[in-house]
């Protein structure tokens, strides 16, 4: 798949204008913008795709050996870390390869590697797309635990969430099998880019309304105990920082990937385009960085799975 100079990140086929178009080296005397590009080493995204490895490995394996965490949330959290896991070992996979290639270590023929090549934009595109919808149902469970408590055991069935699982896969796959083949087509793009904005929109809302309703709950507590002020704005500043946490995180590491696919769409040959789409090693480090942090915001946080995490580190030693 082409890419785009230096840019030589298997997901390159998205760097899909031209070189000729982008200006790359401008010299100083020359109109247009002065591209600022933020150098990726390969031994972070190395070091970045281990870190994410482990730590994802670990979540799997604590919610795999508890048998209390055997409900759908926790499988929503499990096929995140499952996600995420895939984006770092391709993530690995592809830097070594490359590293291997380059130092002549690995000599195979061009078409070879342009198979395996194939093989984990495949895996990179399907565990992005899966990681994005395991969020979305991740924001929807606790949604309807509040708003329709009475009815949530009823509504969220472990065969009804094995069906939304097994549904999320499937569309993963496809998605990946159809960005791969018509990568260089604009709808594929468009697409992509409308589930990320339609993912991040459904976190929103869901989010916000569980805040207002928390906060709605604090009140009546706190009229209940003739203290409101206090209760009130020390519960509102910790949800509206817990908020901000989980859809900053998520707009920050997913946007600028986002961007660069809206961008090839809207101003292919602009020269302030062509800046952005120099750091498109950088927007992948971001996504990386996500796979990182996931783990902290959605699993670690709980007290059971710390604590069976803590036993499975144990048995390791």
């Amino acid at each position: 798949m082409p890419a785009l100079g230096s840019q030589r990140r298997l997901l390159g086929s998205l760097n899909c204008t031209p070189p000729a178009t982008l200006p790359f080296t401008l010299a100083p005397n020359r109109t247009g913008p002065q591209c600022l590009e933020v150098s990726i080493p390969d031994g972070l995204f190395l070091s970045l795709g281990l870190v994410s490895l482990v730590e994802n490995v670990l979540v799997v394996a604590a919610i795999a050996k508890n048998r209390n965490l055997h409900s759908p949330m926790y499988y929503f959290i499990c096929c995140l870390a499952v996600s995420d896991l895939l984006v770092s070992v391709s993530n690995v996979l592809e830097t070594a390869v490359m590293l291997l290639l380059e130092a002549g270590v690995l000599a195979t023929q061009a078409a070879v590697v342009k198979q395996l090549d194939n093989v984990i934009d495949v895996l990179i595109c399907g565990s992005m797309v899966s990681s994005l919808c395991f969020l979305g149902a991740i924001a929807v469970d606790p949604y309807i635990s509040i708003f329709y408590a009475l009815r949530y055991h009823s509504v969220v069935t472990l065969p009804r969430a094995w069906r939304i699982i097994a549904a999320i896969w499937v569309a993963s796959i496809l998605t990946s099998l159809l960005f791969i083949t018509y990568y260089n087509h604009k709808v594929i793009l468009l697409c992509l880019v409308g589930l990320f904005i339609a993912m991040l929109a459904l976190m929103a809302v869901l989010y916000v309304h569980m805040l207002a309703r928390a906060c709605q709950h604090a009140r009546g507590i706190a009229r209940l105990q003739k203290r409101q002020r206090p209760i009130h704005q020390g519960f509102g500043l910790k949800g509206a920082a817990t908020l901000t946490i989980l859809l900053g995180v998520f707009f920050l590491c997913w946007g600028p990937f986002f961007l660069h696919l809206s961008l090839i769409v809207l101003c292919p040959q602009h020269p302030t385009c062509g800046c952005i789409f120099k750091n498109f090693n950088l927007f992948l480090a971001l996504i990386i960085c996500n796979t990182i942090v996931d783990p902290l915001i959605y699993a670690f946080r709980s007290q059971e799975l710390r604590k069976t995490l803590q036993e499975v580190l144990q048995c390791s030693w």
